[in-house]
């Protein structure tokens, strides 16, 4: 991990509420998921390149046609009010100054008009679709007013998965805040946890459905598999992300370092794929590039980095991995981004068979 997002995360667990603290930082289960996502990273070695004009190196790119200074951007995450009073707003500035891409949560802590408003860069909406579907409608309607630029589709979460730690599945809010974009859409005198809770019978007919009624490209969120991966891009979806919702789901899920490779090769280049989970360096982020990632997530680290410092601590995070990766890249011989491809990577060899 980069020293700078340490000593974020150790301001950030001084400074938060202790219940909040752990809410970020907890898993699910006996927290194995969470536990192998960085160290997932950490079982691949770099083959450079030597005698590369390395004397400049480009990490710009584009997704969905929208241009990035690096393939970086922050994972959609819930309820960042409990960091910092400015909440997603800085992330999303700070993100877009950073030159990278903010994925806004549907559990977002601000109307999400008003971090449309803040954003510097593109940004996309994360959707959890909800037992109320006119609510979800509701919801995507006003992002694509907003300016989203595409949707992701949370598929790994039919249920939120317990962390044994909250005495269930998340922190206690009121609900005006855990309502913030939801409540406005709500029937009068509607069972408003029920309505808002994800519903668990959704398939992958919701894929359309979504592109349908909201005219964006739609990416699916929590793909470890490429036979997935497939049935996901013949629904209509545009990419997927590989993830493991930080560890906090399915407890035991394969890392997704672990997973990327699979899913990039059964994807081949029908869509886009990008990839969450454990990434902690621009290292991390050039091996998820090698592996066939289009970009890479941060999560927990921009949470850290947005209680430890606001709007300028997010910012000073993206800014020193995305450095770290153009340092990384010069080193690997690797003077733009056409020039990462698989055979940068080989697997660490160990014996035992373990994770380091």
């Amino acid at each position: 991990m980069l020293r700078v997002l340490e000593d974020q995360r150790a301001r950030a667990v001084d400074a938060l509420p202790e219940g909040v603290a752990y809410y970020y930082a907890s898993g699910s289960g006996d927290e194995v998921a969470l536990g192998e996502a960085e160290a997932a990273w950490r079982s691949f070695r770099l083959r450079p390149r030597p005698l590369r004009d390395v004397s400049t190196v480009d990490l710009s790119t584009r997704l969905l046609g929208a241009p990035l200074g690096s393939p970086l951007g922050v994972a959609p995450s819930a309820f960042h009010r409990l960091a910092h009073e400015d909440a997603e707003a800085a992330t999303a500035r700070a993100t877009g100054d950073a030159g990278g891409l903010f994925v806004l949560s549907t559990r977002s802590s601000l109307p999400l008009e008003d971090v449309a408003a803040a954003a510097t860069g593109p940004w996309w909406f994360q959707v959890y679709v909800m037992r109320d579907r006119d609510l979800t409608a509701r919801v995507v309607e006003r992002a694509v007013a907003a300016g989203a630029g595409a949707l992701v589709l949370t598929g790994d979460t039919p249920y939120v998965g317990i962390k044994k730690g909250l005495q269930g599945t998340r922190i206690d809010l009121p609900e005006d805040h855990f309502l913030v974009n939801l409540r406005q859409h709500l029937a009068p005198g509607a069972d408003s946890a029920r309505a808002a809770s994800q519903d668990p019978s959704i398939t992958l007919e919701t894929i359309a459905w979504l592109r349908e009624i909201s005219g964006l490209p739609v990416l699916v969120k929590g793909v470890l598999r490429g036979d997935s991966a497939v049935e996901c891009l013949d629904a209509g979806a545009a990419g997927v992300l590989v993830s493991t919702h930080g560890g906090r789901q399915l407890d035991r899920a394969v890392p997704s370092a672990l997973a990327l490779a699979e899913v990039v090769d059964a994807v081949d280049g029908r869509g886009l794929v990008l990839v969450d989970g454990g990434i902690r360096s621009g290292v991390d982020v050039l091996t998820a590039l090698a592996l066939g990632a289009d970009a890479a997530l941060l999560g927990r680290p921009a949470l850290w980095a947005l209680a430890a410092g606001g709007e300028d601590g997010v910012r000073r995070c993206l800014e020193a991995v995305r450095d770290d990766l153009a340092h990384a890249a010069a080193l690997a011989g690797c003077a733009d981004l056409s020039d990462v491809d698989r055979s940068l990577v080989a697997p660490a060899p160990n014996p035992s068979g373990r994770l380091p």
